[in-house]
């Protein structure tokens, strides 16, 4: 079986979706791995290393592709990398968010793909969770943009000219880059409070030092998978009431909510930016689904009145290296699972294969429901 690495092509990602450390374990599957020239340049990986690895680099796309039974990438494919792919194979990547939608290019050249974001969050599956990886890494980068961006110190410091009490970090959804964004502003000595509107979360919240806020709701707004739900209008005005509380009492907010398959909530109305203090930081981690913050402009850094607004497009494409490395053992967990005797299998029997799998002999397979 072949399997072809290639390079990613969007502006600003410099992921890659196998590291040369990863080649063993799929030689052992009995792969055949080209790697397209510079795949993991940005990353920090040379063509010699995969060669070394046990890998044939490939001069382009297209000699890497050919024949290939697997491809994998970071980023979902554009329309010119679907067309070079070979009928049959099967495309690992994510495939959410893109513009345009890569599907119905899938469908039309008949190659199956499996969406990494759909990769069920089970006890099972946790190995190949790569949305989880990249969210780790995600909140980490938000909490060291907040820093960077904010004018004033994080933690409390102590000095001959009299103490500076610590910066007041906002960190809105508590999920794993919300976690990680909290566990990294404690580390660099904030004071965070951290809000979702799953009661759930708030147990994780204070395990991390953080104090929890939520708006008071008439039901559980936690759906299958543990993600949050999309909320009513008179739990929007709840909502919205607390955070034009929390938001401008913030030096710092951190935004990290969002809703598979759907863009992403806004949170953040102007109004309360324009209520913050001189000084005062959002990063709004949601800018590749649109944003949380009604102000953002996905992929630039702004002011709007006594703010800074910083969202950024692919956030974990700024830690390539160790970002990298988590997601090429996502993928590499996630096809062993499916090779069978020397042969990839593509079962629909399979939970995990069956809830990450969006095409299938060219038919498109819709998201399980609650997915």
């Amino acid at each position: 079986m072949d399997l072809a690495l290639l390079k990613e092509t969007r502006e600003g990602e410099s992921r890659v979706a196998l590291v040369p450390d990863h080649l063993e374990a799929f030689t052992k599957l009995g792969f055949r791995i080209r790697v397209q020239s510079g795949a993991g340049a940005a990353a920090g990986w040379t063509d010699q290393e995969y060669a070394e690895a046990g890998a044939v680099v490939a001069e382009d796309a297209a000699a890497a592709v050919e024949g290939a039974r697997v491809v994998v990438k970071v980023l979902p494919p554009g329309p010119d990398e679907v067309a070079r792919m070979p009928q049959g194979s099967l495309l690992v990547s994510f495939l959410s968010p893109a513009e345009p939608d890569p599907v119905p290019a899938l469908v039309e050249r008949g190659v199956d793909a499996l969406a990494l974001e759909r990769v069920p969050r089970t006890t099972r599956a946790q190995r190949m969770d790569a949305l989880s990886s990249q969210a780790t890494a995600v909140g980490y980068v938000g909490a060291l943009l907040a820093a960077s961006h904010l004018t004033r110190f994080l933690p409390m410091l102590t000095t001959a000219a009299g103490t500076i009490p610590p910066a007041r970090v906002l960190v809105l959804g508590a999920g794993v880059a919300g976690l990680q964004a909290i566990a990294t502003a404690r580390r660099l000595g904030a004071r965070v409070r951290a809000y979702d509107i799953r009661a759930a979360a708030a147990e994780q919240v204070q395990s991390l030092g953080a104090t929890f806020v939520q708006a008071a709701l008439p039901e559980e707004a936690e759906v299958e998978g543990g993600y949050a739900r999309e909320l009513s209008g008179s739990e929007e005005e709840r909502q919205h009431a607390l955070l034009m509380e929390e938001v401008p009492a913030a030096d710092a907010v951190i935004t990290t909510a969002q809703i598979p398959g759907r863009p992403a909530p806004k949170l953040i109305t102007a109004g309360m930016v324009e209520r913050m203090a001189p000084g005062s930081v959002i990063v709004d981690l949601a800018a590749d689904t649109g944003g949380n913050c009604e102000v953002s402009r996905p992929g630039e850094t702004i002011h709007h009145g006594p703010a800074t607004i910083v969202a950024p497009l692919q956030p974990a494409s700024r830690l390539p290296q160790d970002a990298s490395r988590m997601l090429g053992r996502n993928i590499a967990a996630l096809l062993k699972e499916m090779v069978k005797e020397g042969d990839l299998v593509v079962s629909e029997e399979d939970d995990i294969v069956d809830a990450a799998l969006v095409v299938r002999e060219g038919r498109h397979r819709k998201a399980p429901k609650g997915g």
